[in-house]
This record gives C-alpha cells, structure tokens and sequence, in this order.
C-alpha cells in the first residue's frame, strides 16, 4: 500500500478525533453561539471584528471541521479507487463522509435555528460514527486483518453477540452522557457515586434523572466490558487480536468511568472532561473494530464449513475397493 496513504489516513483519522474533542469543548464552554446566529460566517462576517474567546472556539471548530471535511472525502475516494475490492471498504468510505455532512448540518442547523437539547445530544454520536468508520478505514489500509490473522479468525456465536450488543449499547451511553451536557445536569448531584452520598432516595426532577441515568448506564457497560474481557481471558488466549482488544477495551472503559467521576469531583474540570470524551470515542473505535472482525469471523465459519462438507463429499464418493476373487 502507498506509503503517502498510509499518512494520510493516519491524519484524517487524528482530525476527526480533533473533531470529537472540538465539539465537546464547544459544548463544555458553551461556546456554540459564539458566532452569533450566523454560519457559515461569523456573526455574518468573514473576518470577524468582534474578537471573544467563545468566537475563538466555535470558529476554530468549525475550520477543523471543514478542513477535515475536506480529508474525508480525498480519503473516502482515495481509499475506493486502491481499495475497493476489500469488501468493507465502500461501505467504510461512504458511512464516514455521509455522517461527517450530517454532524455539520445539524450543527449549522442548531446554530440558526436552534434545536432541543435531546436533538442536539445526537450531534456527538453521529461524529463518532464517522470518526470510527474512518479508523476503520485506517486499519484496513494499514493491513492489520493480515498482522492479526483475522481471515482465519472464528468468534463463537456467544462472543458475536456480545459484541454486537455491547456496542450498540455503548451507542445508547454516549447519548445519554451528552445529554448531560446539553440539559446542564453535569453538576446536579454534587456526590458520586450516588447523586447525594448517604442518601438512597429516587431522583426528585428531570436533570437528576438524566444524570444519574447516565451513571447506571455507564456502571452496566463497565460491568458487561468486564465480563466480556473475562470471556477473552479464558477463552481466546490464542486470539490475540480478541484477547488485547477486550483488555484495551476494559482499561478504556475503567478510565472513562473514573475521568466520569473525577468529572463531577472537580467541578467540571475541561481537561478531564475532554478526557472523559476521548476515552468513549476510542473505546466506541475498538468495539467498531470487534464488529468487523465479527462479520469476518461469520464468513470465515461458513467458508471451514464449506470446505469441511466438500472433503466430506470427496471421501464419500471414493468407490470401495473389493477384492479380487
């Protein structure tokens, strides 16, 4: 593979993460009105005169996001022409690119003509499917199937669905957790783990719901990673891509609930927040990568089987050899 687009995938791939983080500090800063009513301009300038560190974020945000927009979409197309017969590529390359227009859309959208906060929470989630599709992407291009064997990888029926679930509920976290931030309910229950220490009383409004609903949602998925990594250790020492991957995943998972915790400890402390943001959208890029290795694993199984059946075949229509008399 070109060395040229090995770089520049491995670059599109740190731009959207730029992205992800970008977003999240706009939001943390409440920042996302710091060009006014105004997109793609500035407070319908474009060159702004009225300079303020909210204006600061959000345009720069909205650069990166251009500029990285504009990457996808060399990559996507790039990707396609040198590597289209790979079966996931295609797909990879038109997922990252649609979601990327997506995420800006419903941003330019919230900008001027404002959204709820429940429609607003999906702005994270969608930049985390194209930043994964993109990773992706990058994977296959780097040729890490090959480095970790992955066409003759078998994941048993038990551990596909384990991926599958846990990954579409990780999904159903990252909403709830930017809820958090876009209902304000960061700071709502001042203790953790419970909203108030010493007491076990049901939350008294909406904003407590949100926020301790984010934290039992955030405590299952700790405990099922968990669970899972230790279905790996016992089971897929062979594997290796199987048997680091959930151990990756299970320190990610560990370090996103305590970055969660430290949170509201600090009393929204930015670097642990973005923190907190970083660990979800790698931990959401690794699961990504267990589904693809999950469809390959289905093929590969149904290739041995194939195989297995036509030896079967073969030895059953070998005639007999009788003696002569």
């Amino acid at each position: 593979m070109q060395r040229s687009l090995k770089w520049f995938a491995v670059l599109t791939t740190i731009g959207m993460l730029l992205i992800l983080l970008g977003g999240a500090l706009v939001t943390k800063t409440e920042s996302g009105m710091g060009c006014g009513k105004s997109w793609p301009l500035c407070n319908g300038e474009f060159v702004p005169s009225d300079i303020t560190p909210e204006l600061i974020i959000e345009l720069a945000h909205r650069l990166v996001s251009g500029s990285v927009g504009f990457m996808v979409l060399i990559l996507s197309i790039w990707t396609w022409k040198k590597m289209g017969h790979v079966r996931e590529t295609k797909f990879l390359s038109l997922t990252s690119f649609f979601f990327l227009v997506l995420q800006a859309l419903i941003g330019a959208a919230a900008v001027v003509w404002g959204q709820s906060d429940f429609v607003l929470a999906l702005h994270f989630g969608i930049s985390l499917i194209s930043f994964a599709a993109v990773l992706l992407l990058t994977l296959l291009i780097f040729e890490v199937d090959k480095k970790f064997e992955a066409e003759k990888l078998i994941i048993d029926k038990r551990m596909r669905k384990h991926i599958i679930g846990v990954s579409i509920y990780s999904y159903a976290v990252v909403y709830t957790g930017a809820l958090v931030r876009h209902v304000n309910a960061s700071l709502v229950c001042r203790d953790w783990p419970l909203c108030f220490n010493g007491s076990f009383a049901l939350p008294e409004n909406m904003y407590e719901w949100v926020q301790m609903g984010h934290r039992a949602a955030a405590g299952l998925i700790f405990i099922w990673i968990g669970y899972i990594t230790y279905l790996a250790l016992k089971h897929y020492r062979e594997q290796k891509v199987v048997y680091w991957g959930w151990i990756i995943s299970f320190i990610l998972v560990s370090l996103q609930v305590a970055a969660g915790a430290l949170v509201v400890l600090t009393r929204l402390n930015l670097y642990i927040a973005l923190a907190h943001a970083f660990f979800i959208s790698c931990l959401f890029g690794v699961l990504s990568y267990f589904i693809l290795l999950s469809s390959r694993s289905r093929k590969n199984e149904l290739a041995v089987s194939a195989v297995r059946e036509k030896e079967k075949n073969d030895e059953s229509a070998i005639p007999s050899i009788t003696s002569i008399p």
